[in-house]
């Protein structure tokens, strides 16, 4: 029988780090997880305690009140995150085997994200620490400075999402701690396996570096353990990726103490495809955020918006490139395209597209699934797309290498199809003409469009990535989720005479 790469990886426990002690999450919620290429049970689901719960918490609320962690001045955290790092960077491809391994993803697409974010996170917001992104001065009304320091709002709760949970952990952590929060992560219960020892990699390096425990912490589980945390009131900033269910239930929890909370939550992004695109580009573009990541992320294709004059030129197009696109083992550095990251998930893709089919949809799939016998058991679905379906029928958000195609005449009617979906994460547009295209792209209800790009970087690396509509709320970012978990505190002299108090009134009338 042929042996499969990812037959071959080492998993870790389920461990939790609680106020510096490590030890096995102890609560076992009975899933099974699974080898996504094979099918194989590997391994269970757990969860932390209550009582790890709350002594996580406790953790943080101490060493946040003692400021054992914000207390640094900024250039010293700096160093400590720097020090990270570099232990990220030697660590990323044990990572990124692990991603791959966990969520069914290429190891070279989780091998670049490893190599470019989980150290790459730390060392930025280092620079904007060292920067002095956290303070700044402005001239008083009798000529003293007025600071305005950037302080940590308190404990701070990363939780993160299975389709690619060590980026995504570097990004929120790396500025919780940045802003000078203690923080708390929780790793989806789903791919908890690169998260945990991206977690033992930090720790290692903050207690290298005499930081105290329970500044970092690591817990596992799923919505009991995140809920308990977010409705904790130690708790003061809480950053979430995932579905709209759970930030709807996030942002239900933090509503009465005024909780900010950061979510992101995903979104049915459009591609317009112009009758003026050079189509072999276009069909590449679409083949890419069809399948990056097994198309199982928040950026990748929703719709499928084509001019009716190159409709059938361009899905014949992709559908080519799709029929030789390689679907195997993720961690094989031939693969392409991995399987899903659990059958569950695969089996409800399945229903997606049935349920498009019954409405009057027609599927197209020309992908052939691995013929390895050792892989028959996967979890493989073949990259689909869906022609024929009302458009008011496809406004949600699948989550997988599924997409609906829909056709329009004019620009306008591009731009209606585009915004047609309570969704507003991101859009992308491929034309000839640029100006044509970014006119219509600068109408596209988004965070961000890109014009003539699929590539998985952004625009620009200090550009905001916002969300619009149930896309969620707030800006992620290099600056600006370290400016999330942070509240302002204005302090200056004023010392005001009776003269200074006219002058300013008079100047002011």
């Amino acid at each position: 029988m042929t042996t499969t790469p990812s037959a071959a990886v080492d998993l870790p426990a389920s461990r939790q780090l609680v106020d510096g002690a490590w030890s096995e999450a102890p609560v076992a919620l009975g899933i099974d997880l699974e080898n996504p290429n094979t099918g194989e049970v590997v391994a269970q689901q757990r969860a932390s305690s209550d009582a790890d719960v709350e002594q996580a918490a406790a953790a943080a609320w101490r060493e946040h009140e003692a400021g054992s962690w914000s207390g640094l001045p900024a250039e010293e955290r700096a160093a400590v995150l720097e020090s990270v790092a570099d232990a990220m960077d030697a660590e990323a491809m044990r990572v990124a085997a692990l991603e791959s391994f966990g969520t069914g993803a290429p190891i070279g697409t989780t091998a670049m994200l490893a190599a470019v974010i989980n150290g790459g996170a730390f060392r930025l917001v280092a620079a904007q620490l060292r920067e002095g992104l956290l303070s700044r001065t402005m001239p008083g009304p009798t000529g003293k400075d007025a600071e305005v320091h950037l302080l940590p709002w308190g404990p701070s709760l990363s939780l993160v999402p299975w389709n690619a949970p060590g980026p995504m952990a570097a990004h929120k952590v790396a500025s919780s701690l940045g802003a000078g929060a203690t923080s708390i992560l929780k790793p989806s219960e789903w791919a908890p396996y690169g998260t945990t020892v991206f977690a033992e990699v930090l720790d290692r390096a903050l207690t290298e570096a005499g930081v105290p425990a329970g500044v970092f912490q690591l817990v596992q589980g799923g919505p009991h353990v995140g809920g308990s945390l977010v409705n904790d009131a130690r708790v003061r900033a809480v950053s979430f990726t995932g579905g709209l269910k759970g930030g709807r239930d996030i942002a239900a929890a933090c509503a009465p103490d005024f909780k900010p909370a950061q979510l992101e939550l995903g979104g049915n992004n459009p591609i317009v495809v112009l009758d003026d695109a050079d189509l072999d580009r276009a069909a590449a573009g679409v083949v890419d955020l069809l399948t990056q990541l097994n198309g199982q992320w928040c950026r990748a294709l929703g719709r499928l918006l084509l001019q009716e004059t190159i409709a059938d030129e361009l899905l014949t197009a992709v559908l080519g490139r799709l029929a030789e696109l390689r679907l195997g083992d993720s961690l094989s550095p031939q693969t392409q395209m991995g399987p899903m990251v659990h059958s569950r998930h695969r089996d409800l893709l399945q229903s997606r597209i049935d349920a498009l089919v019954a409405l009057g949809g027609t599927a197209h799939a020309t992908t052939p699934l691995p013929d390895d016998p050792a892989l028959a058991g996967g979890n493989w679905l073949a990259p689909t797309l869906v022609s024929g379906v009302r458009s008011e029928d496809a406004t949600e958000e699948i989550f997988g290498p599924v997409a609906s195609v829909h056709t329009f005449a004019t620009d306008a009617e591009a731009v209606a199809l585009a915004n047609g979906t309570p969704f507003g994460l991101e859009g992308y547009v491929f034309g000839g003409d640029e100006e044509r295209a970014m006119r219509l792209a600068r109408q596209v209800r988004a965070g961000g469009v890109k014009v003539n790009g699929s590539t998985m970087l952004s625009l620009n690396l200090f550009a905001p990535r916002p969300a619009w509509g149930l896309t969620g709320q707030g800006e992620e970012g290099t600056v600006e989720t370290i400016t999330f978990f942070t509240n302002p505190r204005v302090v200056g002299v004023e010392n005001l005479s009776a003269a200074d108090l006219a002058a300013l009134a008079a100047a002011q009338s």
